[in-house]
C-alpha cells in the first residue's frame, strides 16, 4: 500500500538524491550536491518556505514532491505550487505521482484559504504534461516565463 505522508527532516538524503537524478533526466543539469542540501534542509527548518510530502510503499521512500507557497491577491488566496516532482524509475507508472497530486488537492479542498495547484514543466517532459493532463490538469493558460541569476 501507499502511503503518502509529510517528510521528515532526516530524510532530506532521498529527497536530495531524488533531486539531482530528476535535474539531470529532465534538464540535463548537475545540481551543485551541497547547495542542494542546503536548500532542502532550508525548507525543513522554515515551514513557510514550503513542504515536502514523499510516497512510501512497504518502507521504501519510492517519491517526492516540494509544495511552495504563493498569495494570489486576485483570489485572496494561497496558491500550492508543486516543484521538485519525482518518482523512483522502477516504481513509475504505478498511480506514485498521482497519489501524491490526489493528497495535495484533497488539503486545497480541505482549507477555505488555498485557492488552487500549479505547477510548472519543461517543455520538452512530454511523459510529465500526459500524466499532469490525466490527473485533470491544463497548462493552456498561463506560460512562464523567468529570469535566473545563475
Amino acid at each position: 500500500m501507499i502511503i503518502i505522508r509529510k517528510a521528515k527532516s532526516e530524510e532530506w538524503p532521498i529527497i536530495a538524491g531524488f533531486q539531482l537524478l530528476m535535474a539531470e533526466e529532465t534538464e540535463n543539469l548537475r545540481l551543485n550536491p551541497e547547495i542542494l542540501s542546503e536548500g532542502i534542509k532550508t525548507v525543513f527548518d522554515n515551514p513557510s518556505k514550503g513542504c515536502y510530502f514523499v510516497a512510501e510503499l512497504d518502507g521504501k521512500i519510492v517519491g517526492s514532491l516540494l509544495i511552495t507557497y504563493e498569495w494570489s491577491d486576485w483570489r485572496n488566496k494561497t496558491i500550492y505550487w508543486i516543484q521538485s516532482v519525482y518518482v523512483d524509475n522502477d516504481y513509475r507508472r504505478k498511480g506514485i505521482f498521482r497519489k501524491l497530486y490526489a493528497h495535495i488537492q484533497t488539503m486545497a479542498l480541505s482549507e477555505t484559504d488555498i485557492g488552487g495547484i500549479r505547477l510548472y514543466v519543461d517543455k520538452s517532459n512530454q511523459k510529465a504534461q500526459r500524466t499532469y493532463q490525466e490527473i485533470g490538469m491544463n497548462g493552456e493558460h498561463y506560460q512562464v516565463f523567468e529570469w535566473m541569476k545563475n
